[in-house]
C-alpha cells in the first residue's frame, strides 16, 4: 500500500523563517515571567538595602561594606539590583543604564562569562568616570538598573516583549520617582540591546524629565519609526559594523520580534559615533566614541558628527 504524500510547501524565508524558527525552537514556557520586584524608595532606602545585602552574605555584603549605593536589591531568582553612582539627592543630571539579555545579580558586577565590559556596574562606572572627566562641576548621577528579569538567551522569551513589557512599569515607576524627588534634574534613559525595548515599551508614559532616549546595540524599540514612540524625548542610538544584532530582523510578527532596529536609517533616531566599539558589548568602553558621546548628550551637550 502507496503511503500519502503530504503535497510540499514553498519554503519560508528571510526574517519570516528565523523568527518562527525561533518559536519552535523555543517553546513558550507554561507561565509568564514573575513581575519585577518593586522599587523600595529614593535615597532613603541605602541603609535599608544595605542591612538585605549584608544579611545576604558574599559577595553582595562585601558590596554595601565598600560604601556603594542601592535603591533595591532582590537576591532570589535571578536577582534585582539597583546601584547608584554620585549624589542622587542633589543631582540635575541623572543617566539610567537598562541592560539585555542574560543580565543576572549573579554577573551585575562580573559581566556575563566574567568579562568585565558586559557588566552593568561596570558600565555605569565607566559612564560616570567619563561624566566627571566631561564636566567636573556638572551634579550628575549615573545608575545601572537590574530592575527586571531580562530573558535567558536568545529563544522564545528574548523574540518576544513580554519580560520588557513588565520591565517597562518598573522603569517608569522609577523614572517617576526620580521625577518626583529631583523634579528640575533631567533625566537620560541608556538601553543595551534588549534593554532597548523597555525603552520603547515605556516612552509614552515617562514624565517629561526623561528627555534622552539612547539606544545602543538595541535590538528595537517596539515600533517602526521614532514616531511610534509617541515620546517628546530626543531618541538616539548606536550600532557598531560588527556587532551581531545587524543580523536581527527588523519585524514584528505574530507576537514575536521588535520592530525597526534603532540604528536603522528607516526608524529615524539620531545616531552616535561608534569609532572604537568591538561587537555587542563594547559601547560603554572608555576610549569609545559611543562612552563620549552618551555623557555628551546626558550633559546636554551634541554629541559629535558619527564616524
Amino acid at each position: 500500500m502507496r503511503r500519502r504524500l503530504t503535497p510540499r510547501r514553498p519554503p519560508l524565508r528571510g526574517p519570516v523563517l528565523l523568527l518562527l524558527g525561533l518559536a519552535l525552537l523555543y517553546p513558550p514556557p507554561a507561565a509568564t515571567a514573575a513581575a519585577p520586584a518593586p522599587v523600595t524608595g529614593f535615597v532613603e532606602a541605602y541603609p535599608a538595602v544595605g542591612a538585605a545585602m549584608r544579611a545576604a552574605g558574599a559577595p553582595y555584603a562585601d558590596w554595601a561594606a565598600n560604601g556603594r549605593h542601592f535603591l533595591a536589591f532582590d537576591p532570589s531568582g535571578d536577582g534585582r539590583a539597583v546601584e547608584v553612582l554620585g549624589d542622587l539627592a542633589d543631582a540635575e543630571r541623572i543617566v539610567l543604564l537598562v541592560p539585555g539579555v542574560d543580565t543576572t545579580l549573579r554577573d551585575f558586577d562580573r559581566g556575563l562569562g566574567g568579562v568585565a565590559r558586559r557588566a552593568p556596574a561596570v558600565q555605569a562606572r565607566h559612564l560616570y568616570g567619563r561624566l566627571r572627566a566631561d564636566d567636573p562641576s556638572a551634579r550628575v548621577a549615573v545608575i545601572a538598573w537590574l530592575g527586571y528579569d531580562p530573558p535567558d538567551g536568545l529563544g522564545w522569551a528574548a523574540a518576544r516583549e513580554t519580560r520588557a513589557r513588565s520591565g517597562a512599569v518598573a522603569l517608569t515607576d522609577l523614572t517617576r520617582l526620580l521625577a518626583a524627588h529631583r523634579p528640575t534634574a533631567t533625566i537620560t534613559l541608556v538601553g543595551h540591546s534588549y534593554g532597548a525595548v523597555l525603552l520603547g515599551l515605556a516612552a509614552p508614559r515617562l514624565p517629561a524629565q526623561v528627555t534622552d532616549l539612547v539606544s545602543v546595540g538595541g535590538v528595537g524599540m517596539g515600533a517602526g519609526r521614532v514616531s511610534g514612540l509617541r515620546s517628546r524625548a530626543r531618541v538616539w542610538a548606536a550600532e557598531a559594523p560588527d556587532d551581531w544584532i545587524r543580523r536581527v530582523p527588523g519585524l514584528r510578527l505574530f507576537g514575536l520580534g521588535h520592530g525597526t532596529r534603532p540604528a536603522d536609517p528607516a526608524f529615524g533616531a539620531r545616531p552616535l559615533p561608534v569609532d572604537g566599539v568591538t561587537g555587542h558589548d563594547g559601547y560603554l568602553v572608555p576610549g569609545t566614541g559611543t562612552l563620549a558621546a552618551v555623557s555628551a548628550v546626558a550633559l546636554g551637550r551634541s554629541p559629535g558628527t558619527p564616524r
